[in-house]
């Protein structure tokens, strides 16, 4: 039965040192599979509207990626720190040679104390019953996740934002290339009539070479903002993760743009719906928490205890685990600094600090909000204004444009003032297209200020 008992014994340690052995192998196969399925999400896109650049930019910005990645850190970390609330198991493991016994004089006889070889191997296990760390945690764990959760939302709606306003002002380039492009043709016919007129005899060189230097400069302009714009659509492809190697393209629709460019400018801001907000009253409360924390900190630390021992003595070290004596016992803990030096007390203070800093940073946030709602729907009206007028003046020019063009092929009116119905027609367009753009970008401000952006 003895026999039994010991070779059951040494299996068991064997199969324990096995899985100690081995446990970190699991570990790492798991953290490599892992690994292994974390992908990219680039891609390309053929035309893309602006929701469908904005849907891109959330998965691919590097900004986004890596809020995203802290909140799964976050997660683990409030997981890791909840693990201590269960029962820690343990295992240790002891084989030991004396080549010299410890000999100590008993009744003046010398003794020695001790066999040859030894060995041992311990399970403990402990429980926390009392531990302000673990209970921090865990009142804690759901503010500090939505705080993760919150940040990605606020990096998304300035991430939102600034891929609108840079969206915007490759639309406003590209239209200054197209309206050139459209001078160029006229300029290009009224060249041709000049030369007509001046080989004809009608008129002289002047009308034909102010022809040409309008070509010129409308072609050096488009030239210029041909240039710019891939500047900005390298901006644009940064904001949003694209592939540098990768042409992007966008597409878009001028009537529905109009359509949507009007916002209700009678709501008023709301200062709950700003992320901004929300994120510091989701820190007001980790402030409380942590208040609350170094408050314990004068309460004990209790936790029970327990061990269950296996030790093997015997001079020889073949039959070392032939004889066990084995030892357990279970103890219950408390722990209380008495003095630390006013540590605690600095602590508290620290932490209350710190709160009433927060709660002056929610009312410095709820000043700005009706400053900069009002700031915002100031620039929104003012460039609305602008794109009302500049859309009269476009139909005007036009007008004027099409009436001087026809007295001029009739010898009424000269060629100067026709460049001149040209060049007001030209930055008419160019102008109304930009108060567009500027109403759109301005209305994102609105939405931002209204807190009415939610990614």
């Amino acid at each position: 039965m003895n026999c039994y008992y010991n070779a059951k014994t040494i299996r068991l340690l064997a199969l324990s040192i096995t899985l100690l052995l081995l446990s970190p192998l699991f570990a790492a196969a798991q953290f490599k599979v892992i690994t292994a399925t974390e992908g990219t999400e680039q891609g390309s896109i053929s035309n893309g509207t602006l929701e469908e650049i904005i849907q891109y930019a959330m998965k691919n910005q590097p900004l986004i990626r890596q809020s995203v990645i802290d909140e799964r850190i976050t997660e683990n970390t409030v997981k890791t720190k909840l693990a201590d609330w269960y029962p820690q198991i343990n295992f240790n493991y002891n084989l030991q040679h004396n080549f010299l016994i410890q000999t100590s004089i008993i009744a003046g006889n010398p003794v020695k104390l001790g066999v040859n070889n030894t060995s041992a191997a311990q399970f403990t296990l402990s429980q926390a019953i009392f531990n302000r760390d673990v209970l921090l945690a865990k009142r804690t764990r759901g503010d500090v996740q939505l705080q993760a959760s919150q940040t990605t939302t606020a990096n998304k709606v300035d991430l939102a934002v600034n891929v609108s306003k840079a969206f915007y002002d490759v639309l406003a380039t590209s239209q200054q290339i197209y309206v050139s492009q459209e001078d160029i043709v006229r300029l290009e016919r009224s060249l041709q009539d000049a030369k007509n007129q001046y080989k004809s005899g009608v008129t002289d060189k002047i009308d034909y070479k102010r022809a040409m230097i309008s070509l010129n400069n409308t072609k050096a302009s488009k030239k210029s903002n041909e240039d710019i714009l891939k500047g900005k659509l390298e901006y644009l492809k940064s904001l949003m993760g694209y592939p540098v190697e990768k042409e992007l393209k966008i597409s878009y629709d001028s009537l529905q743009m109009e359509r949507e460019m009007l916002i209700d400018t009678i709501q008023g801001p709301d200062v709950n719906s700003r992320i901004e907000y929300q994120l510091l009253t989701t820190q007001k409360r980790l402030q409380e928490s942590n208040l609350s924390y170094n408050k314990m900190s004068f309460l004990p630390t209790i936790a029970a205890n327990g061990a269950y021992n296996l030790n093997y003595q015997n001079n020889k070290f073949g039959d070392l685990y032939y004889n066990n004596y084995p030892q357990s016992f279970a103890t219950v803990t408390l722990s209380l600094p008495l003095f630390q030096g006013g540590k605690r007390k600095y602590n508290i203070n620290s932490a209350e600090w710190q709160l009433k800093r927060t709660n002056l940073d929610i009312t410095n946030l709820k000043n700005n909000v009706n400053s900069e709602y009002a700031n915002a729907l100031g620039y929104y009206k003012g460039s609305l204004a602008t794109l009302l007028a500049q859309k009269d003046n476009v139909d005007l020019a036009k007008e004027v444009y099409d009436v001087i063009q026809l007295q001029y092929k009739s010898g009424i009116k000269t060629y100067l003032e026709v460049i001149t119905s040209e060049t007001d027609l030209r930055l008419a367009r160019i102008n109304y297209y930009n108060a567009l753009y500027q109403v759109l970008a301005n209305k994102i401000d609105v939405q931002k200020a209204l807190g009415q952006l939610n990614y």
